[in-house]
């Protein structure tokens, strides 16, 4: 691997990666529990996918901290407090309206991200980028069609869908604050600057929310933020509790 060593760089790679694993637990919550059997499997596959995704972000940060830390270490011995993830990706799953407006919320983002990231400099970043957009299309296409289908649909389910997205909407403006770690990273090409995706990314966002008859929330409304600084919801220490009560229960296990 590229010998780049920088806390930035590590820093950087581990949020990436903090972001799809969050996601990528959230959506393993409705395994046996969707609403019909091939979105059972569908959500299922997406949540494969971002852990996917995941594990190749931590092995790459483990290996260009150079300390013998691994990838399994960094997601089973952290705090809450340690974990850079955005507070969009650890909302719970209220019902399957939201987790499909989160998921659309972070795909659309995802897609533009992991697109410019292919060119990154630091080659193990860029090729993980080049695989990992290739499963976000899937992943938008699959949020977009029922962002659709709910907006469009029941009156119950364009209500919940609407609220969804009341919600969720708070959190989005934290995916575009470029902090001191991407503005150093981005200047050697190897992160991007996250404000540089805002407006396509609002674009889409607000076509997509009109072509299901919903409205979009007034921009300027209350922002929720800190995710990247370790400052979480209540909702990721619990989740955390559960995901990692095996290793922490049995930490001299070789798996």
């Amino acid at each position: 691997m590229e010998k780049i060593k920088t806390p930035a760089l590590s820093e950087y790679l581990i949020r990436l990666a903090d972001d799809r694993l969050i996601l990528g637990h959230r959506l393993s919550e409705w395994c046996g529990h969707a609403p019909i059997l091939e979105e059972d499997i569908a959500l299922t596959n997406i949540a494969l996918d971002c852990i996917g995704q995941a594990n190749f972000l931590y092995s790459t940060a483990a290996e260009s901290e150079g300390n013998n830390r691994t990838a399994d270490e960094i997601v089973y011995f952290r705090e809450a407090l340690e974990y850079r993830n955005l507070l969009l990706v650890e909302q719970p799953n209220i019902d399957f309206a939201s987790t499909i407006v989160r998921q659309l919320l972070y795909d659309t983002y995802g897609i533009l991200l992991y697109e410019q990231l292919q060119q990154s400099t630091f080659k193990p970043l860029a090729g993980i980028a080049q695989k990992a957009v290739k499963e976000l299309r899937y992943h938008f296409r699959h949020s977009s069609q029922w962002l659709l289908r709910l907006g469009d649909g029941t009156v119950e389910s364009h209500l919940r869908t609407q609220n969804a997205v009341d919600k969720l909407w708070k959190y989005t403006d934290e995916m575009f604050i470029s902090d001191a770690v991407e503005v150093e990273l981005a200047a050697k090409g190897i992160a991007v600057k996250s404000e540089a995706l805002k407006e396509r990314w609002f674009t889409i966002m607000r076509d997509l929310i009109s072509s299901a008859t919903l409205t979009v929330p007034v921009q300027g409304s209350f922002i929720r933020k800190g995710g990247r600084e370790g400052k979480h919801s209540e909702h990721l220490g619990h989740l955390l509790s559960e995901m990692q009560i095996v290793a922490r229960s049995y930490p001299d296990i070789v798996w």
